[in-house]
């Protein structure tokens, strides 16, 4: 089942293929949502945990859901290929919700097979969860300024299936969980799981496919290595065969891996963990750039973390009938993200980003930071409203003298809490896909399933995070007084809690800004055909590379043939050339 070369037919990639595997992708969120979006009240409830130990458990087990795709990125962009990878977790996947079927069904809720279960499912999302997405963007080209607006408006539409599923879970799972059973609900999972993979499996044909490249992390080290055995070397000769990146300031340490000494200078022979490409030296600098932007999305997914742990345990003390003999159920709530979002992603996909647009010139609207940036102030606003819901809901309590009765149904409704989703969906909306378009467009090609693993991996630092700040608040408030988040959610100081978190997201958002504005983003130097000429890459030094891919810009510069120098004696590129000044072809010549 290796992965085969990308063959260029008509029937390959394209929506007609990615349509397929959304539908994987609509068995996880629908699976994993389904799973997450409920549990802590399984757990307290079914299992018996306390709030606390509930809570410590849910973020530890989101935390290693959400790294795992890390290692899955790594084994597919080195050794299996996506397409592989994908089956395989998937299989895995498939087991570990087979095994909590089994484990939700027994008399006694086997606790240890529950938590093996959910651990081995863990493991099979994190294969496909950095490939699915990866795989997909993979069936649109870049070859023409429709491909790539193409694949741009995917990202939207990728997030809108992930949401379709999160609310069909919340809704209709959280529904089954609280008023038929878990063991129904766990088997609806399953048999979805199972119908998706037969029908990804289906459109197998249609798959465009790349093969492993190898370790990504050899040429990282390798521009590591080059740059500190080379560290006392002031030569400024760059080795410049294969650049396709523009030379940027940024980490001008490791410029020292692209230069040449006296022995490389009159060898033939380049050993490449002394002298590296400008290539290799600008992707490591580009990831270098991207790690200080994820770690300051942390608290944004400390955030995040509340909504499938306290948002669920406050609804669930709240008025939540809306007919005689209904109650909505308390996780459901998490449904009106997942329409928010349906909402705002047209809105900000056909109507923002046009007229965006005019204004700054940028095809995407604005920068991939700045969409990042605008999420992260309403994660601060989310915080702030949701500690103002929780004062007043204490405050209905004490109206009521319902404090030490936790048990007790607070005559306030559930839809007091409905402004903290509706800011959370929307925040979600700009931060989760700025992130995605962001790690997608910046990573280089043989490293973008690590890529897509970023966003997990920060949302699952940002869930061990939220760990220690629980631990921490806990430790403080019970040695100077009462003790914080108790069983008693009455007496737990909630909202105290989420007034710190906010402070916390606040200054998260000064350091944020000052990181995105020093910012590189990845340039190359293009030469883009015009008015039916052909497409040409330029190199610093004017040396001419082909080919490279279509990049539409406008207005550009019209050179002759005549003024490009220093052509590179390539066969294949000469022969294209000859045939250009015999048709009497001109290029047209444009920094990105």
């Amino acid at each position: 089942m290796d992965d085969s070369k990308n063959t260029k037919t008509t029937k390959e990639g394209g929506w007609h293929a990615a349509i397929f595997i959304t539908f994987v992708e609509f068995a996880e969120s629908f699976a994993i949502t389904g799973l997450r979006a409920n549990l802590i009240t399984y757990l307290t409830n079914e299992l018996d945990e306390s709030l606390s130990e509930a809570t410590k458990n849910i973020n530890t087990w989101n935390g290693v859901l959400l790294l795992f795709p890390l290692l899955g990125g790594f084994i597919a962009d080195s050794y299996l290929g996506r397409f592989t990878t994908i089956i395989l977790s998937s299989l895995i996947c498939l087991l570990g919700m087979v095994l909590l079927t089994i484990s939700v069904s027994l008399e006694n809720h086997h606790e240890k097979l529950f938590f093996i279960a959910l651990y081995i499912a863990s493991v099979g999302d994190g294969g496909h969860r950095p490939c699915l997405q990866t795989f997909a963007a993979d069936q649109f080209d870049d070859g023409t300024a429709e491909e790539r607006d193409t694949k741009s408006s995917f990202f939207n539409w990728w997030f809108l299936t992930q949401i379709l599923a999160a609310i069909s879970a919340v809704f209709f799972l959280g529904y089954l969980q609280e008023n038929v059973g878990w063991n129904k609900a766990m088997a609806l999972q399953t048999i979805v799981w199972i119908i998706s993979l037969s029908i990804f499996l289906v459109g197998i044909k249609r798959y465009k496919k790349q093969s492993p490249t190898g370790s990504p992390f050899t040429n990282i080290a390798q521009v590591f290595v080059a740059a500190f055995r080379k560290r006392h070397v002031k030569a400024t000769l760059h080795h410049a065969h294969g650049v396709s990146e523009q030379h940027t300031d940024q980490y001008r340490f490791l410029d020292k891996a692209m230069m040449m000494d006296e022995d490389e200078v009159s060898s033939n022979v380049k050993d490449p963990w002394r002298l590296c490409t400008m290539d290799q030296v600008e992707e490591v600098k580009i990831l270098l750039g991207l790690i200080p932007i994820s770690l300051s999305c942390v608290m944004f997914a400390v955030v995040q973390c509340q909504l499938s742990t306290f948002f669920i345990k406050q609804a669930t003390t709240m008025q939540r009938s809306i007919a005689p003999n209904f109650k909505i159920p308390a996780a459901s709530l998490q449904g009106v993200v997942g329409i928010v979002i349906l909402f705002c992603v047209p809105i900000y996909d056909r109507v923002f980003v046009p007229i965006a647009r005019k204004f700054t010139g940028q095809r995407s609207g604005i920068t991939f930071c700045q969409r990042i940036g605008a999420g992260l102030v309403l994660s601060v606003l989310n915080m702030v409203v949701s500690g103002f819901v929780e004062a007043k809901r204490i405050g209905v309590c004490n109206q009521h003298n319902l404090m030490d009765n936790p048990n007790a149904e607070v005559p306030i409704s559930i839809w007091w809490l409905l402004p903290q989703y509706v800011i959370i969906g929307t925040s979600d909306a700009l931060t989760v896909i700025g992130f995605q378009e962001l790690y997608y467009d910046q990573m280089p090609e043989e490293m973008r399933s690590l890529g897509a693993a970023a966003l997990s991996v920060v949302f699952g630092i940002g869930s061990f995070v939220n760990n220690g700040i629980i631990a921490v608040v806990v430790a403080i408030s019970s040695r100077f007084g009462d003790k914080w988040l108790q069983n008693n959610l009455n007496k737990a100081h909630l909202h105290h809690l989420y007034w710190i978190l906010a402070g916390l997201s606040a200054i998260n958002l000064c350091v944020y800004v000052r990181i995105a504005n020093v910012f590189v983003y990845k340039k190359v130097h293009m030469v883009q055909a015009v008015e039916g000429h052909h497409p040409f890459f330029l190199n610093e030094n004017n040396q001419l590379r082909f080919p490279l891919y279509w990049l539409e810009v406008s207005p550009v510069d019209k050179y002759s043939l005549d003024d490009l120098d220093e052509v590179d004696e390539d066969d294949q590129l000469l022969f294209f050339l000859s045939e250009m000044v015999k048709s009497g072809s001109s290029v047209a010549y444009q920094k990105v």
